[in-house]
């Protein structure tokens, strides 16, 4: 039986599944190991994202659903034994509930969506490659820039991009196959390079690997059971599947059950609601969400579910933009309701907000509840002040309830 849903049910939907219907902890009191344990598990990874202009991506999606924390929590899950996460290209790079590293491996194995300097490297230089990996076995973990002293080499200083030397390819080859993986980031943000048998939990590496089928099953029921409700093409886009076989994990999981057929009033395409998925009959959120947040990055579901059009301007030059570099959407209870334009200035100990624009729909106390979020972040981030805005519509209306001072 096909379950039929407006769109005020659907949005509901999803934001129970993200989250984003359960108290932050970390308003009123402290967040521990076990609150960030339960995200990953709703979740399945935190999107990496180099940007620091506010703070990087993959903090952002906890402080969203937590609340200020420690992010030395992440940094602990991520880079020490046991570790809970591990880093890899899930739907871009991310890190990634090690419990989905055998579902990944069929990546790695194909090689699929990889860049093709990698795999020229790998095809014209392969006892190179092999060299890269025997360093990083006798002397990781280790960053490229600490191999690139035994070979020195020039980078090619007339491409444009990433210009990486031979032996960053030559580790983002390996690091693509799985043969060596991410120990942790440095403080300059680099990859430290070891093997998986250093860093990924005993348990994971013994654990029998998975058929294409099999994988693909796993990553459509955790992207399904993290949206809650969406089309093939938002189960397929979150962790970036091939269409075919996602489609044919789709018809699997509809056998069994735990994929429910539906539809969503205005929607062309059909779409599938995990079985564990709850419609709240209300939800009374608040936070500020990263660009890079599994809740936005489709922007297309995003535009259908909350009739909210996001871009992100970082790529568009400074007099194209319409609203800035770094805009976030503000959630409030069950809508965008208005973005932000942010910048951490941390030598003077100052959040700036750029701009700040209401949607249409925005409700009366807008103004208010973002002003009290951005209290909020200012003290996750270990910022004394808020520059209020200069640009949007609702510059005004903020910088009155910023002035105001009180939470």
């Amino acid at each position: 039986m096909t379950r039929q849903l407006s769109v005020l049910q659907a949005r509901r939907i999803a934001l129970a599944a993200q989250g984003f219907t359960r108290p932050r902890p970390g308003v009123h009191g402290d967040v521990a190991a076990r609150h960030v344990a339960r995200v990953v598990d709703r979740l399945g990874f935190f999107q990496i994202d180099s940007v620091n202009v506010l703070a990087r991506a993959q903090y952002m999606p906890l402080f969203s659903r937590l609340g200020p924390y420690d992010v030395e929590i992440l940094h602990r899950a991520a880079g020490r034994a046991p570790r809970r996460l591990f880093e890899y290209w899930a739907h871009e790079a991310a890190l990634v509930d090690v419990r989905l590293w055998q579902a990944f491996q069929l990546r790695m194995e194909s090689g699929a969506r990889m860049w093709g300097g990698m795999a020229k490297i790998a095809a014209e230089r392969p006892a190179f490659v092999d060299w890269v990996l025997e360093e990083v076995r006798a002397n990781g973990p280790l960053t490229a820039r600490e191999i690139e002293h035994d070979v020195p080499r020039e980078r090619d200083r007339e491409q444009w991009g990433w210009n990486w030397s031979e032996v960053k390819l030559a580790l983002e080859y390996l690091f693509w196959k799985g043969e060596v993986t991410c120990a942790r980031r440095n403080s300059a943000f680099e990859r430290v390079y070891d093997l998986p048998e250093r860093v990924i939990p005993q348990a994971q590496l013994d654990a029998p690997p998975m058929d294409a089928p099999e994988a693909h099953r796993v990553l459509v029921s955790h992207a399904a059971s993290a949206l809650g409700v969406g089309t093939a093409q938002c189960l397929r886009d979150y962790f970036r599947m091939d269409p075919a076989q996602t489609r044919a994990a789709i018809d699997d999981l509809l056998e069994i059950g735990e994929l429910l057929p539906a539809t969503i009033a205005g929607w062309k395409r059909p779409a599938f609601i995990h079985r564990d998925a709850v419609t709240p009959r209300k939800v009374d959120a608040r936070a500020l969400l990263s660009p890079f947040d599994p809740l936005v990055f489709e922007r297309t579901r995003t535009e259908r579910l909350f009739d909210f059009r996001y871009r992100i301007e970082i790529y568009v030059p400074a007099a194209q933009r319409v609203h800035g570099y770094y805009v976030l959407p503000f959630l409030l209870g069950d809508r965008l309701v208005a973005r932000v334009d942010l910048k951490a200035d941390r030598h003077a100990g100052t959040l700036v907000v750029h701009g700040a624009w209401a949607e249409p729909h925005a409700p009366a106390r807008t103004a208010d509840e973002l002003a009290h979020e951005l209290r909020l972040m200012a003290r996750w981030l270990g910022l004394g002040a808020i520059d209020p805005p200069a640009r949007g519509d609702l510059a005004g209306e903020l910088t009155t309830c910023l002035a105001s001072g009180l939470d």
